[in-house]
């Protein structure tokens, strides 16, 4: 499945209604620090740091990219319930480490501190993690 991503700047309202989906299907430790998903969408609109997997015009999967001047560090990557298992989540975390890469940044993934998820994930991609 060739799913594209792409930083979102300016979302339409339909990719409005996808990252709606995409993190209402996300597990209440994956917004921490932010209140809700519609925070968790509006800060990472306000600052630029939304990235998504576009399928078929369709946003299935998303990511907040924080660009620092020592290292990247990518955090709430959340795809659609009804999409995982299907490479999305993978697509958008090669193509961040393939940014980095070009940026000469080291890419660092940032979770909430303890969660078995965001572990193993850092464990499976060799990516260090920090505590959000």
């Amino acid at each position: 499945m060739p799913v594209y991503v792409e930083s979102v700047t300016q979302p339409s309202p339909q990719d409005l209604t996808d990252l709606a989906k995409i993190y209402a299907d996300a597990p209440e430790w994956l917004l921490t620090p932010y209140a809700s998903a519609e925070a968790l969408i509006e800060a990472a609109l306000a600052d630029g740091s939304l990235i998504a997997g576009r399928f078929n015009d369709r946003l299935l999967g998303a990511a907040l990219l924080r660009r620092g001047d020592e290292a990247w560090r990518l955090s709430h990557l959340c795809v659609r319930k009804v999409t995982r298992k299907r490479g999305v989540g993978r697509r958008l975390l090669e193509e961040t480490q393939r940014l980095a890469s070009e940026a000469g940044k080291p890419l660092r993934l940032a979770a909430p501190a303890g969660h078995l998820e965001a572990s193993a994930l850092a464990a499976r991609t060799h990516l260090p993690l920090d505590s959000l």
